[in-house]
C-alpha cells in the first residue's frame, strides 16, 4: 500500500534500480501500536516533510516503513564486510531497509533508512528487531555529533512498534528513521568484487561517484579520483572523532561510509576521562576499536576499499596496485594535518606558532591527562577560562599541579586566544552516565530526560545557566562504562 506524503517530498528507488544485484526488495514488519517518541522537526523541515503529517497514522506508516510512499523502493541492501578482522562476504541489512532516496528542499539526495523494520533475508539468524533504548541512542549521539560540526548521517524519528524485543530481557521494540546521504559502505564494494562481476563493480563506482564526487568522473582516472576523495574525507572525519574524544565502537569495514559520515551508532560514547586505550564496547575484548587505535583502523579499512578498487584502477595489475597504494599513503599526512589543525583550535593558538611547536605542545598536553587520569571535555573547555586569568577550571582537575603549570606557560606563552577556544571546545556532549539515565526513563515511558538531553546537546558551545549537571563528568559511583550493539 502506498501512502501520500507532502508535496514537497520526491521519492525515488535509484539505488534500486541501479544496483539491482545488490538490493532485495522487502516489506517491512508491521507495528502493532505505533508511537512517535521522538521526532527531529528541524530534520523534517528540511527534507520537506510536514512535521504534522509524521504525527498522523499515515506518517507514523512511513516511517516505520508498513507503506511505501510512491517512488519510493523498499529494499535490503546487500554488502560485505571485515568484522573485527575477519572477511564475511555476505552480511547486508539484516534488520534494516532502504525506504528510498528522496530530493530535499535544497535539491540534495538523501536515502531514507529504517533500523529495526524486521528480519531480511540478509539476518543471519537474528530478529531483525531493535529496542527502544539503542535507537533512542543513534538519535542522541548523531544530533549531537551534528552540532559539533563532525560529518554524520541523521536520525529523523523514533518510532515505538509495540512489539516486544528480547535481549538479556524483553524490551519495547523500535524503528529507527535514519537519513543520509547515501549507505554506500566500503563494505559495499567488498561485495561486488568479490562476486567478480566487474561491471557491477563498475556501476557501484559510478553511482559512488555520481551521488558523492562528481569531479572525479572528468578526471584521467575516475575511480582513482574516487579512492582519493575517500581517503581524504575519511582522514578528516576520523581526525574530528579523536578531537572530540569519540569512540566509534565498531569500525568494521561495513560501517565505513564512502561519503564521510559517520554511520551505526551502536557501542559508540564519548570519552570521559582521557584514556588512549578507552574501548566502551562491549564485543570489543582486544581494544581492536580502542580510542587510540581509530586512526589505525580507518587506514586499514581504506586498504580493503583499494583492493576492492584495484581491477577498476588500471588493466596493467601491478600499475593498479601501485596506484592504490600511492593514494593510500596520503591517508596519515592527510590525518595528522587535519588532527593538528583541530588540535591548534582547541588550544588556541595563533597562526604563526609551528607546526613543531603545537604538535609538541599538544602531545604534552595528552600526556598530562592520560597521567592525572583527567575528564577530556571539562579540561579543554577549562582552559579558556586560564586565558581570561582563572586557571582553577583547568588546573583543579589536575593531580600533578606542577607539571599543568610547566605545561601552561608555555601554552600561555604563545598567546592563546580564548573566543576562539570557546567555538571549538564544547560545554556539552552526551555525557555517559546521562544518555543512560535517559534511555533507561524513555524505555519506561519517560521521554522527559531524553527531549532534554538532546535540546542540551545540540547547542553544545553556549554555557548556559541551570545545565551545570550537564557539563559535569560522570559521577564517582557510575562505574565501568559498557556499550553494547543492540543485537
Amino acid at each position: 500500500m502506498s501512502v501520500p506524503t507532502d508535496s514537497r517530498v520526491t521519492f525515488d528507488g535509484r539505488f534500486a534500480r541501479e544496483l539491482p544485484e545488490m538490493a532485495v526488495a522487502w516489506q517491512a514488519e508491521e507495528a502493532p501500536e505505533p508511537q512517535l517518541l521522538a521526532l527531529n522537526e528541524a530534520l523534517a523541515a528540511e527534507l520537506g516533510f510536514d512535521g504534522e503529517f509524521l504525527r498522523t497514522r499515515e506518517g507514523l506508516a512511513l516511517l516505520l516503513g508498513t507503506s511505501v510512499p510512491e517512488g519510493a523502493t523498499p529494499v535490503a541492501q546487500a554488502y560485505s564486510g571485515h568484522q573485527f578482522g575477519s572477511f564475511n562476504p555476505r552480511l547486508g541489512d539484516g534488520r534494516a531497509l532502504l525506504l528510498g532516496e528522496l530530493t530535499d528542499t535544497e535539491g540534495r539526495l538523501r536515502d531514507l533508512h529504517l533500523k529495526g523494520a524486521g528480519r531480511t533475508p540478509f539476518a543471519r539468524g537474528g530478529d531483525g528487531l531493535a529496542a527502544v533504548g539503542p535507537m533512542l541512542r543513534e538519535y542522541i549521539v548523531s544530533e549531537a555529533m551534528q552540532a559539533l560540526g563532525i560529518p554524520t548521517t541523521r536520525s529523523l524519528a523514533v518510532v515505538a512498534t509495540g512489539r516486544a524485543v528480547r535481549r538479556e530481557t524483553l524490551l519495547p521494540g523500535a524503528v529507527l528513521a535514519r537519513i543520509a546521504s547515501s549507505h554506500l559502505r566500503v563494505g559495499s564494494f567488498q561485495y561486488a568484487a568479490a562476486t567478480g562481476n566487474q561491471d557491477l563493480l563498475q556501476r557501484l563506482a559510478d553511482h559512488a561517484i555520481s551521488r558523492h564526487y562528481p569531479e572525479a568522473a572528468s578526471a584521467d582516472r575516475p575511480y582513482l579520483a574516487l579512492f582519493e576523495s575517500v581517503v581524504a574525507v575519511q582522514a578528516s572525519l576520523v581526525a574530528q572523532w579523536m578531537l572530540a574524544g569519540f569512540i566509534h565502537g565498531v569500525m568494521n569495514t561495513d560501517n565505513m561510509t564512502v561519503s564521510g559520515e559517520t554511520i551505526d551508532y551502536g557501542p559508540c560514547a564519548f570519552m570521559d576521562v582521557f584514556d588512549y586505550s578507552t574501548v566502551y564496547s562491549s564485543i570489543d575484548h582486544g581494544g581492536r576499536y580502542a580510542y587510540a587505535n581509530q586512526p589505525i583502523v580507518a587506514e586499514w579499512n581504506l586498504a580493503r576499499l583499494a583492493e576492492a578498487l584495484v581491477p577498476l584502477l588500471d588493466d596493467d595489475q601491478e600499475q593498479a596496485v601501485k596506484l592504490a597504494v600511492g593514494a593510500l599513503e596520503t591517508f596519515r599526512p592527510r590525518y595528522s594535518g587535519a588532527w593538528l589543525a583541530g588540535m591548534r583550535t582547541k588550544l588556541g593558538l595563533p597562526d604563526d606558532v609551528a607546526d613543531e611547536v603545537a604538535s609538541l605542545l599538544a602531545h604534552d598536553v595528552l600526556t598530562l591527562l592520560q597521567d592525572n587520569h583527567v575528564d577530556y571535555t571539562s579540561f579543554f573547555r577549562g582552559l579558556g577560562s586560564v586565558v581570561r586569568g582563572d586557571a582553577r577550571p583547568a588546573r583543579d582537575t589536575v593531580l600533578d599541579v606542577a607539571a599543568f603549570d610547566a605545561w601552561a606557560a608555555r601554552w600561555l606563552a604563545l598567546g592563546p586566544g580564548a573566543d576562539a577556544m570557546d567555538r571549538a571546545n564544547p560545554v556539552y556532549i552526551p555525557r555517559n552516565h546521562l544518555v543512560e539515565e535517559a534511555l533507561e526513563a524513555a524505555t519506561a515511558g519517560n521521554l522527559d530526560p531524553l527531549d532534554r538531553l538532546v535540546d542540551v546537546v545540540r547547542a553544545p558551545f553556549d554555557e548556559r545557566p541551570g545545565l551545570e549537571r550537564y557539563a559535569a563528568g560522570a559521577p564517582g559511583d557510575f562505574g565501568r562504562y559498557t556499550t553494547y550493539c543492540g543485537t
